[in-house]
């Protein structure tokens, strides 16, 4: 029977950045590829450690309860550079973790990223950076999940997003303003300009997709007042008064919303999401997410003017 993935929220993610690979990796750097397949094969039945999207993936595929179990709201992707042996690993601990994860694409040492558009993916995820730009090269939509020391998964069972603006959700014609003319033509621009939607960024599809589901979570409510929506959306931007209003107008002129919208001026994000408390924060900046990383699950999104060049190692 043909199963059609119009209409999902379908996410694509390396098994990087769903289990700690680490000491896998550090297999593969030392001793070569022969080495690794050894180490895998030897490792079958020895379950990944979660790793920094697992909170974020597990909390989006239990957002399927709101639907049939046959038509699921979420799809969730392995793409793998892996070949199909020792991609079994990695299988065997999505079935000992109980993720509800059955479809996979095993490329032996290539990218799998090509195969987006055909599988309908709104976002890849991966800690192998390189990947990640070339897929944003390519026009997908892309994130590189960063190292960080927490890695839980509690059973609160609501799901906190954030996302910068201008070159996550919006292009990035206004950084662009900003990086070449500096912040006083930017913010004369964006008055301007406000009543002008954003051209989309790389992420606003999936975030339309996400705001899909909180319309599901929304009629659950109505008709079950107990229920309790788990879905959350910040927008957490360095963007301020007056240039905030472009990006309101641009949300609403797209149909999209968020639940929280912080304009900081400035301020550090950090400082801001140690509170919120996010399971995945989405910014195209390496300079803000040096600082998120620590302690949030953060992904840059290498696209635009400010990732011309390659960042810094992290």
């Amino acid at each position: 029977m043909r199963y059609d993935l119009s209409g999902r929220l379908v996410v694509g993610i390396a098994s990087s950045a769903l289990f700690d690979l680490t000491d896998c990796d550090a297999v593969f750097r030392e001793q070569g590829e022969d080495a690794y397949r050894a180490y895998q094969e030897a490792h079958a039945d020895h379950a990944l450690a979660k790793g920094v999207a697992f909170p974020f993936v597990r909390r989006l595929l239990s957002l399927n309860d709101l639907s049939d179990r046959s038509d699921p709201l979420v799809e969730v992707i392995i793409l793998s550079r892996n070949d199909p042996d020792t991609g079994l690993r990695v299988m065997r601990s999505i079935t000992a973790h109980h993720l509800p994860i059955s479809r996979a694409v095993f490329r032996q040492g290539r990218p799998s990223h090509s195969f987006m558009r055909a599988l309908n993916m709104s976002l890849f995820l991966s800690a192998n950076g390189p990947d990640v730009r070339d897929a944003v090269a390519a026009g997908l939509p892309a994130g590189h999940v960063l190292h960080t020391a927490r890695i839980d998964d509690e059973s609160d069972p609501e799901l906190r997003m954030a996302f910068d603006f201008d070159g996550v959700l919006a292009g990035d014609a206004s950084e662009r303003v900003f990086q070449s003319l500096g912040l006083d033509e930017f913010r004369a621009h964006e008055v301007r300009e406000a009543a002008t939607p954003h051209d989309p960024g790389p992420l606003r599809p999936f975030l339309a997709g996400v705001n899909r589901i909180q319309r599901r979570e929304e009629e659950r409510r109505r008709g079950d007042p107990a229920y309790q929506p788990r879905l959350r959306v910040s927008l957490v931007t360095a963007r301020d008064a007056p240039t905030h209003e472009r990006a309101i107008r641009s949300l609403k002129d797209w149909g999209l919303r968020v639940n929280d919208a912080f304009f900081l001026g400035g301020i550090e994000k950090a400082a801001v999401m140690r509170t919120l408390d996010p399971h995945i924060f989405f910014d195209d900046q390496v300079s803000h997410l040096n600082g998120t990383a620590h302690g949030t699950p953060s992904v840059h999104v290498p696209f635009g003017v400010v990732n011309a060049q390659p960042p810094a190692t992290t």
